[in-house]
């Protein structure tokens, strides 16, 4: 049935139902990621929904790291009608647009159980429109916004119970939507031996007492930039400010492409930012960013909704595959006297010769 109860509101962009969108490309997407911390390196959770209409799947997640517990429930079902967020136990609720979220994790066999509230400390942040075409094929279209907040509720992970307060738990959360690659995986055809994102990646949302700062970056081994951008944008609604280009400086794991250490500048704006991770997160492993062959964002698990629960070692099972992955972090940011948290986000896919990688199973020396 195409009908659904959006298609009440004025929110339609092509003359079809809100069910059926404006593109027939199988890789449209839809989603909701947030991160929560407790400015430490006590644990690290993320969690996240997508709809993916052209593939009819709807699925979620939520992980924790915990000590070298990697703890994951993920389910999937059947798309039907895109108001209802709820996927099994867990769903999102819209409190109040661009200002509270909630997320829940009902309570199940499964190691995860929470119902926190978002609470935005700034305003939504617009990103710049990620547009990739590779041999003729457009393979990222995509837009999104971040934001930058703090959580209150509960949360239980591995039979331990946390309060989670807004005083120290804080978070990012963005939503996407567009094409990118989602669901089966394709032939590679033409492409055969090239990866849809190369070179680097690095996402850095971070904030402070009285404003946020926006550091991201997909260079290229060549040192050729497909996207950028640096801003600092103030909670008492100040105009933005555009830093200018930044210029990184990252230190690795020896024997892996995980960060320990980074140091970006903003010559023109004359910022320099000391980045300290606290407690990395292989959000690639069993949430469906890729590197699982059974489990990918939008891709079928059947007719009837699957609910999968996932304990793992961090160090012996999810970090050798995981670090080719994306890979999210809880950081300390500090510059010009102010100290901050926030999501610390890098990804090194295929060689990046600056940095000792030299191909794409490479690792810093």
């Amino acid at each position: 049935m195409a009908i659904s109860s959006w298609d009440e509101f004025p929110v339609h962009q092509s003359p079809d139902w809100i069910r059926n969108v404006a593109t027939s490309d199988r890789n449209f997407y839809d989603r909701n990621y947030f991160c929560m911390h407790g400015s430490s390196d006590e644990l690290f959770a993320i969690f996240g929904m997508g709809q993916y209409p052209n593939l009819g799947v709807h699925d979620a997640f939520c992980c924790v790291r915990r000590n070298d517990e990697h703890h994951v429930i993920r389910g999937s079902r059947p798309l039907t009608d895109r108001m209802d967020m709820s996927v099994g136990p867990m769903r999102i609720e819209v409190i109040e647009p661009l200002q509270k979220v909630r997320f829940i994790v009902e309570p199940s066999e499964h190691t995860i159980a929470m119902d926190v509230t978002w609470d935005a400390s700034i305003r939504a942040m617009e990103e710049p429109n990620q547009f990739i075409r590779n041999q003729g094929r457009v393979v990222f279209n995509t837009q999104r916004f971040a934001q930058l907040g703090s959580w209150e509720g509960t949360l239980s992970v591995g039979g331990e119970d946390f309060q989670v307060t807004p005083d120290r738990w804080g978070g990012a959360r963005d939503r996407s939507w567009g094409i990118r690659p989602v669901g089966e995986s394709e032939a590679d055809g033409i492409r055969q031996g090239v990866n849809v994102m190369a070179g680097m990646w690095n996402y850095f949302p971070m904030m402070f007492d009285d404003h946020a700062l926006l550091y991201m970056n997909n260079e290229e081994d060549d040192g050729s930039r497909r996207l950028v951008e640096g801003k600092r944008v103030w909670a008492d609604g100040r105009p933005d400010e555009d830093l200018g280009r930044p210029e990184h400086e990252h230190t690795f794991e020896s024997g892996t492409r995980v960060l320990t250490h980074s140091t970006i500048t903003f010559p023109e704006a004359g910022i320099e930012i000391d980045c300290q991770p606290l407690l990395v997160n292989f959000v690639s492993v069993g949430t469906g960013y890729g590197m699982d062959a059974d489990w990918r964002h939008g891709m079928y698990q059947g007719p009837d909704l699957v609910v999968q629960g996932k304990v793992l070692s961090v160090e012996k099972e999810v970090k050798p595959i995981g670090q080719y992955g994306v890979v999210d972090h809880v950081a300390r940011y500090t510059y010009d006297g102010n100290v901050g948290y926030g999501l610390y986000e890098h990804g090194f896919f295929g060689p990046f010769n600056r940095y000792g990688l030299t191909d794409a199973g490479a690792v810093a020396p």
